[in-house]
């Protein structure tokens, strides 16, 4: 049971020693060197480009498997028929049998890169792909080569079931259905105006073959612009064209740094018509929800990675794939975008109260200082960190990162989210506690650069602790 406010001030519960590390109170904190790096900007926008690849060359994942093997057990080979090796002498063969055994000690490593790819290619591969163990994998975060991680965030999500038997006809099942989706509900301008000049050739053909004036029963209130009835096609259309402008503006603001969603050239343009499409039907046929500003921002990692696979016939459909994706892991959060339930047990207040109440488990004198002392409400911060689910918190490379592990955590997203927020709090201790509100309130609603791999450490830790 959490301690009252008075037993807890005269018997404050100990700091962890790794809480008063100077590396959390350090105000410069060093970047992390980022698992991918952007391409140059070219016409068709910026791509990700893997490490160890020429630019344009790409490997299929899955059928490259047994080549990736091999070439991790060769070296394993050689090096266990040599047995162990020689002291250094002047023979010439000295330098490329060290060469050999470094290269060796490298593929074995569990951290190499090399390494982490054989593993995720051998249990994407499989048959009947053990989730457990992809999440395990993925919460170390994903290989950027090869489409590694657009598969895995897939299977992650449960877009694509644990059966590769059955990834074909779900595939070409959702994908279906997304196009009746975009044909049903997305308003194509030049198609309303060619339906609208075939119903008004229709209706002068109508009008010639009556003796007398139209009948009064012949007019539909409902067809009229100005009418005002839920039913009314025109209604629905104006509310439609509202839903779309808001869609708009935000999409246009989405990553605005980044040539990908925001560049002047055709491929950007073209994926943030994809951006509208997506936000638009899950509005549609989510009428309780609709969109509500900030959706855009958990859209777009996404559709960057799913866009960015190697594979091109995912690429061609990362649209309809995001789709879907979008709605698997909103449903996790969908609560929190819903204004009625703000104040319910699901609502984001609710959620926000969580992170502080864990915050207070974990660190009462932060959490003192915070919510009593500098009057810091939380909602002014956390809101946006829950909601957008850190996307505006750290740069694009470590958002992707840490959303490896949110989307791989077994409890699910939300309890590792609440964790990874209050180890962002605890990382900001010793200034946090230096600081007043304006201080903490400014510090907070512009997080630092950190260490990202650091960050996730702590959060981790944190569940020790449970």
């Amino acid at each position: 049971m959490m301690s009252t406010g008075t037993g807890s001030s005269m018997n404050p519960k100990p700091v962890p020693a790794w809480l008063n590390s100077a590396s959390w109170s350090s105000s410069t904190r060093p970047t992390m060197k980022p698992s991918y790096s952007f391409g140059e900007t070219s016409g068709s926008g910026t791509l990700l480009e893997p490490i160890g690849k020429p630019a344009g060359h790409y490997d299929d994942p899955l059928s490259s498997i047994t080549t990736t093997q091999k070439e991790a057990a060769a070296p394993q080979v050689e090096n266990d028929a040599s047995g162990p090796a020689t002291q250094p002498t002047q023979n010439a063969d000295y330098s490329e049998q060290s060469s050999d055994a470094d290269e060796n000690k490298v593929i074995k490593s569990p951290s190499s890169f090399d390494y982490r790819v054989t593993l995720f290619n051998t249990e994407l591969s499989r048959r009947r792909i053990h989730l457990a163990e992809l999440q395990r994998l993925s919460s170390q975060g994903i290989p950027d080569t090869g489409g590694i991680r657009a598969t895995t965030w897939k299977v992650l999500l449960g877009f694509l079931p644990r059966n590769r038997d059955d990834w074909a006809t779900e595939l070409e099942k959702k994908r279906a259905t997304y196009a009746v989706f975009r044909e049903e509900m997305i308003i194509n301008p030049s198609e309303v105006t060619r339906r609208k000049e075939e119903m008004e050739a229709m209706k002068a053909a109508e009008l010639e073959a009556l003796e007398g004036p139209l009948q009064r029963h012949e007019i539909s209130h409902d067809d009229h612009p100005l009418s005002l009835g839920s039913k009314s096609v025109w209604h629905q259309f104006f509310q439609d064209t509202e839903l779309a402008e808001q869609i708009n503006r935000d999409v246009k603001r989405t990553h605005p740094d980044m040539p990908f969603f925001c560049g002047d050239n055709d491929s950007a343009r073209e994926n943030q018509e994809a951006l509208k499409r997506i936000l638009f039907i899950f509005a549609k046929l989510n009428p309780g929800i609709r969109y509500v500003q900030g959706m855009n921002e958990v859209l777009a990692p996404l559709y960057y990675v799913f866009k960015t696979d190697i594979d091109e016939s995912n690429v061609k459909h990362a649209e309809e794939d995001s789709f879907f994706c979008f709605v698997e892991l909103l449903s996790d959060f969908r609560d929190h975008f819903c204004q009625q339930l703000d104040n319910s047990a699901v609502g984001i207040r609710s959620t926000i109260l969580q992170m502080t109440q864990l915050l207070r488990k974990h660190d009462e004198e932060l959490w003192r200082h915070l919510e009593i002392t500098s009057k810091v409400n939380p909602q002014f911060y956390a809101f946006r960190w829950i909601t957008l689910l850190l996307t505006q918190e750290f740069n694009f490379a470590d958002s992707i990162r840490l959303w490896d592990s949110l989307l791989s955590n077994p409890d699910g997203p939300l309890e590792i989210l609440l964790r990874v927020c209050c180890s962002m709090l605890l990382c900001l201790r010793s200034r946090l506690l230096a600081g007043d509100f304006t201080t903490n309130l400014k510090l907070l609603q512009h997080y630092p650069s950190v260490d990202i791999n650091r960050l996730l450490k702590v959060a981790d830790d944190l569940k020790e602790l449970k």
